[in-house]
Order: C-alpha cells, then sequence, then structure tokens
C-alpha cells in the first residue's frame, strides 16, 4: 500500500506548477492546498495517537482484569479456609479456638481481598471507559481526516481547470467540515 504522505505531495506538485503560471488565483489556491495538507497532517496524527491510547487502554484493562480475576480466586480459597475451620470446630475438639481463630484469620484477609478485587474492577470499567471514548475520537477524527483530504482533492482541481472557482470554494467547505469534525472528537 502506498504511503499516504506521497498524496500530499502529489498535490504540492500541481501546487508548485500553479505557482509558476503566474496567476494570483491559482497562487491563492497552491496556499489553501498547502494549509489543507498541514491540518490534514496534523489531525491524522491525532487520529493515530488516539488509536494507539484507546490500543494500550484496552491491554491496561484486560491486565487489571487478570489481576482482579486473581484476587477473586484467592478470595474464594480463604473463604474454603474459613469455612473449613469453621467446620473443624464445631467439633469441639481440645483445638476448637486454634480453628477459630484461624477461621476469623481467614474471614478478616478474604474481607481485604474483596475490597481489592472491587477496587480493580473499577479500575477496569474505567480503562474500557476511556477505550471506548478514544475510539469514538479515532473514528471522528478519520472523517476529519478523510473530509480534509477531500478538500485538498477538490482545490486541485481548481488548478487542473486553470483557475475555476467553484472547486475552491467547495474544498474550503469541506476543509471547514473537516476542522469542525476534528473539533467535535473532543467535544
Amino acid at each position: 500500500m502506498e504511503d499516504e504522505t506521497q498524496d500530499h505531495l502529489e498535490h504540492a506538485e500541481h501546487a508548485e506548477h500553479a505557482a509558476h503560471a503566474g496567476n494570483p488565483f491559482l497562487i491563492t489556491v497552491s496556499v489553501t492546498i498547502a494549509i489543507l495538507a498541514v491540518v490534514a497532517a496534523t489531525v491524522g496524527s491525532f487520529e493515530s495517537l488516539e488509536t494507539a491510547e484507546a490500543i494500550n487502554d484496552k491491554s491496561e484493562a484486560a491486565y487489571l482484569q487478570n489481576k482482579a480475576s486473581d484476587q477473586w480466586a484467592f478470595f474464594q480459597a480463604k473463604s474454603i479456609k474459613k469455612n473449613a475451620y469453621e467446620i473443624a470446630a464445631a467439633g469441639d475438639g481440645p483445638n476448637k479456638n486454634d480453628f477459630l481463630d484461624k477461621a476469623k484469620h481467614n474471614d478478616d484477609d478474604s474481607k481485604a481481598i474483596q475490597a481489592k478485587a472491587v477496587e480493580l474492577e473499577g479500575q477496569v470499567d474505567a480503562k474500557l471507559h476511556d477505550a471506548d471514548m478514544r475510539a469514538h475520537r479515532h473514528h471522528v477524527l478519520t472523517l476529519a481526516v478523510t473530509l480534509l483530504h477531500i478538500s485538498i482533492a477538490v482545490a486541485t482541481l481548481s488548478i487542473i481547470t486553470q483557475g475555476k472557482r467553484w472547486p475552491w470554494l467547495c474544498s474550503l467547505a469541506l476543509g471547514g467540515l473537516g476542522l469542525v469534525a476534528a473539533g467535535f472528537a473532543y467535544v
């Protein structure tokens, strides 16, 4: 697949040819193309950053979920031990008080472990929420970059048609929509 930066170079080449033609309007179109290319590259960078952060947040959520699962398994083990010591204490043997102490100790431990597991699950939910938000931003920024790239191509039509204004005006409208879309990604 061809590098997207090549598209910008091709449009810049059209703009360079237009600048040599000496037509002031075509120079304006060339400057517009250059500005739109810079804005598209900038918005594209934000899109890439949001994608990377969404992937990172999902990865951290999976890691935290594993830690929470480990805590729940540990909680269950402590609960089983507590129940075993309570059953042993119910036999009224000589170690009854020792068994009750161990049951109490395991009960206290299990409460702390449960609290840690619940805390980790809260962190998982927060990371998943962040990932969803970043994925949404990515989609909106993808639309914005697409609109900006289309606006660059449409502006180039002004050069190809040797000074027709309608493609340039359409490119300004599309570029404006792209900027608005990029802004909405962070609202």
